[in-house]
């Protein structure tokens, strides 16, 4: 694709100023009581309803949907003073939800993104352009390679590194965001040696001789993140602005982070605080990998309001946990039944992932939150993963029958037949057992995923259409930063199903699987609402719900399913106010009238 798939480029200076200009406040109610009266009118809206229903216009009345029906009638309803946007045909939606993203740009401001790279030797120039730039000893770190993309189609090494930045630590963050490469420099930091042995639930990948090859996976990462300078609070400070300025470009206006701190809560804090926030956070943190980890992210949980309760009107939510089940299908660690692949053919023999926590454990973990009526979203990719996680679900409903926690499934990208009959059950009788899924993983990794899965687990990855004949709802996301995050490659990639290179085939998952563009808007919606327990607030445009809303320069119900992923999002309203306008947009207003 020609247009610039993961790398804003507006400087950090701009999005900030972007952001003081577009500041929303949030006064503790829902809806906004200082937004100005609106009408939006003389385009399409899609209101995403139960009937999915059609309207010409709406109106907006302190932040919040009044009215929807034509041009005509909303602008009879209007009152005196009310602001007029002209749609001039253009179609809005509600604003596009992310239920899975890492959500911050901090690497994009400050680190190497290598998301676009296509050889290794262009990775080590960008290291090696970074390191003369750089004291000796300083760190150099970068995130996004996908060695499904490169030309050598194999990993980047520390071999390949050290020629770059023999005198400086280097650490390059895989795509999946499951394993990465350290240099000489790195390892020797971090004691790597030939006679190291992996920590649990982690691998050193090594050479043909038994050396480390510099690259870590999984829990073995911590041996070289761990002495990597963390990022200052004003880096990620501008890391989360620009990340929000960002995707109110998008058309987006809520996340759901997972996997947060509790220095990442109080940013949250802060910039709600400071009325700069222009995206709704559901925030999970992160539950570690033992009984002593869970409990203390339950005690941090457990001084603060319980969904749906929020703070600033569903601004920002203290949602729950995120554990680890499993590991990743790109990097051959999910916890599957039947041994992984490379290079799509060739059998990784005796390769069958692992567990990330160990079942028993992982029960106490759930148990622990689930008893105390926190929402739990598992991290759980391969087929043995996702039973695991299902199956203490429903062990632990039993025994205790809460409604309402909407347990999710993340990822749950190959579920077996037994866990479908567990999710149909467990949403029926207690709202819980939802999957939180990333469309664009058959997209921007699908050829690693070709590379790995099979042609058997191919067929059944990520089975939007199985989902929707048996009446699942699921909730889309893109995983940033191992994905872009735009909503609309999400949307496009739930229809098409096509890898970014084709390595395998353009369509190596086949489109059995594949929705309409009504599902797969539903699922970056009202579906994903729900996951945010902020259904009855956004998610549809509907009256008595916030104004949240985007405006696309083409009709998403009509448009070729290949024109999706060119979407151009205009304007993007929250909660009445607008957050973005797309410069030289036809959409005109909003000016005095009636």
């Amino acid at each position: 694709m020609k247009r610039r798939l993961f790398l804003p480029t507006l400087p950090a200076v701009c999005a900030a100023v972007c952001l003081t200009l577009c500041a929303v406040p949030c006064p503790a109610q829902s809806g906004d009581a200082g937004a100005a009266d609106l009408v939006l009118f003389n385009g399409k809206i899609i209101t995403v309803d139960a009937r999915d229903s059609l309207a010409e216009a709406l109106l907006i009345r302190n932040g919040k949907i009044a009215a929807v029906g034509t041009s005509q009638e909303i602008r009879k309803q209007a009152p005196r003073g009310a602001l007029m946007i002209d749609l001039h045909g253009r179609t809005a939606t509600p604003g596009l939800i992310d239920s899975h993203c890492h959500f911050d740009e901090t690497g994009v401001l400050y680190d190497l993104i290598l998301g676009e790279v296509a050889k290794i030797s262009d990775v080590v120039e960008l290291v090696r352009q970074k390191a003369v730039r750089l004291k000796p000893g300083e760190w150099i770190r970068g995130e996004g390679w996908d060695e499904g993309k490169l030309a050598e189609r194999r990993y980047i090494t520390a071999a390949d590194l050290d020629q770059a930045a023999p005198d400086n630590p280097v650490w390059l963050q895989h795509t999946t965001g499951h394993y990465g490469v350290a240099n000489s420099y790195a390892l020797r930091l971090a004691k790597v040696t030939a006679a190291s042995k992996a920590p649990e639930a982690g691998i050193i990948d090594r050479d043909a001789q038994g050396r480390p090859s510099g690259v870590l996976k999984e829990t073995a990462m911590q041996l070289v993140e761990s002495l990597i300078p963390p990022y200052s609070h004003e880096q990620q400070r501008n890391g989360v602005l620009r990340m929000m300025a960002d995707f109110n470009k998008e058309g987006m206006t809520a996340a759901k982070d997972p996997g947060i701190d509790q220095e990442r809560w109080q940013l949250y804090r802060e910039l709600l605080r400071e009325n700069l926030s222009t995206v709704r956070i559901f925030a999970l943190r992160k539950g570690g990998r033992t009984v002593e980890s869970a409990r203390a992210a339950l005690a941090e949980l457990q001084a603060e309001p319980k969904p749906p309760a929020s703070l600033g009107g569903g601004m920002l939510l203290s949602g729950g946990v995120k554990l680890f089940m499993d590991g990743s299908g790109g990097g051959r660690t999910a916890w599957v039944y039947d041994p992984w692949f490379k290079r799509a053919t060739e059998v990784d023999a005796g390769n069958t992932g692992y567990p990330n926590i160990e079942p028993p454990v992982y029960r106490q973990m759930v148990a622990l939150f689930h008893h105390a009526g926190i929402h739990v979203s598992t991290h759980a990719v391969g087929d043995r993963a996702i039973d695991t996680v299902v199956d203490t679900y429903a062990a632990l409903l039993a025994e205790e029958p809460s409604k309402g926690l909407r347990h999710g499934i993340i990822h749950c990208n190959i579920p077996s037949d037994r866990a479908l009959d567990t999710m149909v059950r467990l949403e029926r009788e207690y709202d819980a057992a939802y999957p939180e899924t990333q469309p664009p993983f058959l997209w921007w990794i699908g050829d690693l995923y070709a590379a790995s899965f099979g042609a058997q687990r191919d067929a059944r990855l990520m089975p939007y259409r199985t989902y929707q004949r048996r009446n699942i709802p699921w909730a889309a996301g893109s995983d940033y930063f191992v994905t872009p995050y735009p909503a609309r490659y999400g949307l496009w990639a739930s229809i098409v199903r096509r890898t970014l290179n084709g390595t395998f085939g353009s369509q190596p998952f086949g489109t059995a699987e594949s929705v309409d563009i009504h599902a797969a808007l539903r699922s970056y919606t009202i579906w994903a609402a729900h996951q945010l327990f902020l259904e009855q607030q956004i998610g549809s445009l509907e009256p008595g719900k916030d104004a949240d809303i985007a405006v696309w320069d083409r009709d998403l119900y009509t448009v070729p399913a290949e024109e999706l992923k060119d979407l151009k999002c205009e304007l993007t309203l929250l909660r009445g106010r607008i957050v973005f306008r797309s410069p030289g947009t036809p959409v005109t207003g909003p000016a005095a009238g009636r």
